[in-house]
């Protein structure tokens, strides 16, 4: 059963892919902790009222969990990605 159209289908199946690469991407590098993301960590800690070692405990704890987050936003954009491609295919088989 259709629900949405071929072009629209198609589209939403590109952008799903891109999706999909662009976050899975940012998961990694922010599971190996790249610097360049470091702005974008929540801001929970305080340096100045932390010691050096539970600040880098909460700096990792931060990376990892936004990895995590990252990559469940990826799983979505998967799920999106099989629901445009049966779409896609059901109008293909009506015409």
């Amino acid at each position: 059963m259709a629900v949405c159209g071929p072009k629209l289908s198609l589209c939403c199946a590109v952008l799903s892919v891109w999706g999909i690469i662009q976050l899975g991407l940012m998961g990694v590098f922010f599971y190996i902790h790249s610097l360049a993301f470091a702005d974008d960590l929540p801001a929970e800690f305080d340096e100045k009222k932390d010691t050096i070692e539970t600040f880098y405990d909460k700096v990792d704890t931060a990376y990892t969990q936004v990895a995590y987050n990252v990559w469940i936003a990826a799983g979505l954009y998967v799920i999106v990605l099989a629901i445009s491609v049966q779409q896609f295919r059901a109008n293909m088989r009506n015409k």
